[in-house]
């Protein structure tokens, strides 16, 4: 059976439409989990603001635990979209062979940690003695189900990397989809509170896990999940390849502790207020930094392909591709964010406190979010070819700047004015990731050439 996209072959405008579009989709989707929660969550009679918070400071845990599906997935699948590019197709199946072997042991010792240690996680990531009820509620039972997050997160990699974007995006949305209709079921028919949405959100990740697992134990895809051929070099390898992006991913959740803990400490009386609307605007903020990981992270696997069959061309006119179509993304997200940001936070809550501060925040959020567009797809292209230490380098400085003028700003300038670190760190990121990547994106598509000429792989 073909393929829906060929990646050695297709024109690569249309291929990169054809696997960008469904990514940015069930990334949008995916983002409307933390949403669609937080969402019902705010609303809730009396105590609505405060649950948010709580559900507020397990952000950065939940998205630390749902990392290590992309540090298998991702580094597992963009080898073996190069073993796929170089007709290698045993290894290609050794490779997800030793992955789902990965998921699985991460999923189980991971919740055994995670359920041990919550309790302190929640109190240093900014809860307080009114927010730690509901922060525990709802990360005790998202906990007991991250074996289906991580599976269903990493497995999908290795659907997109078969060229199969379409089936990649239906296993995302059918757990949205699924989120939507439970989040209102458990939250208020069954009057469960914060309790309800961590359960619609673990049977949305289950329903997602168990169609990707079906999927690749099919016969549909050329590479399908077996048994057997595990090997400690093949596992180390996967996950240096991922350590780049699980880095960049896990301190995603860095960042929001550190912006919890700073509003908290820095904030006094206020700092609940400040989590709060910091929490509907890190939600709006994901609306345009989940798509942008779609497009660029989504369209990998052509990178990858052939720069394992060693054709710079289709490289370089990917990534011209890839980052005009985020930029056009980015443009279009700059000007809503000046017009419609009021909408959004009334979803959330009808304090006019809160949405006059969260309005104000969106703003201030998304000042560089186009420079933003080139970190993304520039880094992103970086590890796609293999070059994941350059690619962690620039995150990382991203990230940590980023926590530097969180602290300055806040205790300089007041707690506030800590929302004007977001901008600042991507502006200046954005050149300094541009610069590199001009350096040495043709030096390695040159070195690769010349080993594929040599005979060696």
């Amino acid at each position: 059976m073909r393929k829906e996209n060929d990646l050695g072959r297709d024109p690569v405008g249309r291929l990169v439409l054809r696997l960008a579009v469904p990514a940015m989709i069930a990334q949008f989707v995916n983002v409307l989990y933390s949403i669609i929660d937080r969402m019902y969550i705010g609303n809730i009679k009396s105590v609505g603001d405060l649950a948010l918070a709580g559900v507020g400071v397990c952000g950065p845990i939940v998205t630390l635990l749902s990392s290590f599906g992309t540090l298998v997935g991702l580094g597992g699948s963009i080898l073996m979209a190069m073993r796929l590019g170089e007709n290698n197709k045993r290894q290609a199946e050794n490779l997800l062979s030793n992955s789902f072997l990965m998921l699985t042991v991460f999923a189980l010792v991971l919740t055994v940690i995670f359920l041990l240690i919550k309790n302190r996680l929640l109190m240093w990531f900014g809860a307080s003695e009114t927010t730690f009820f509901y922060a525990n509620t709802y990360l005790s039972i998202y906990t007991a189900g991250t074996f289906f997050a991580l599976m269903a997160m990493g497995l999908n990699y290795f659907i997109n990397c078969q060229g199969y974007s379409t089936v990649g995006m239906a296993s995302v949305v059918l757990g949205a989809v699924s989120n939507i209709i439970l989040d209102p079921v458990f939250i208020f028919v069954f009057d469960m509170g914060v309790a309800g949405a961590a359960v619609a959100t673990v049977l949305s990740q289950f329903f997602s896990c168990l169609f990707a697992a079906s999927f690749l134990f099919s016969r549909r895809p050329p590479v399908r999940i077996t048994f057997g051929g595990y090997s400690l070099k093949t596992c180390l390898r996967i996950m240096s390849v991922g350590m780049s992006p699980f880095l960049i991913l896990a301190t995603d959740s860095i960042i929001i502790i550190v912006m919890n803990a700073v509003l908290q400490r820095a904030g006094g009386s206020e700092g609940d207020t400040l989590i709060t609307c910091a929490t509907i605007i890190q939600s709006y903020f994901m609306l345009i930094t989940g798509p942008m990981l779609g497009i660029s992270g989504g369209t990998q696997a052509i990178i990858s392909f052939n720069y394992g069959a060693a054709q710079s061309g289709r490289i370089k006119q990917a990534e011209k591709d890839i980052l005009l179509l985020c930029v056009a993304f980015t443009v279009i997200m700059f000007l809503l964010s000046r017009a419609v940001p009021v909408y959004f936070v009334r979803i959330f809550t009808s304090s006019q406190e809160h949405i006059e501060l969260s309005v104000w925040g969106i703003k201030v959020f998304t000042l560089s979010i186009i420079p933003l567009s080139f970190q993304y797809v520039l880094v992103d292209g970086l590890t796609a070819l293999g070059r994941t230490k350059t690619a962690l380098v620039l995150s990382m400085h991203r990230k940590c700047s980023y926590c530097v003028y969180i602290v300055l700003f806040a205790f300089m300038y007041g707690a506030k004015n800590a929302f004007f670190a977001q901008p600042v760190s991507d502006l200046v990121s954005a050149c300094i990731s541009t610069a590199v990547f001009l350096l040495v994106f043709s030096k390695h598509l040159k070195e690769r050439e010349e080993r594929c000429a040599a005979g060696l792989q």
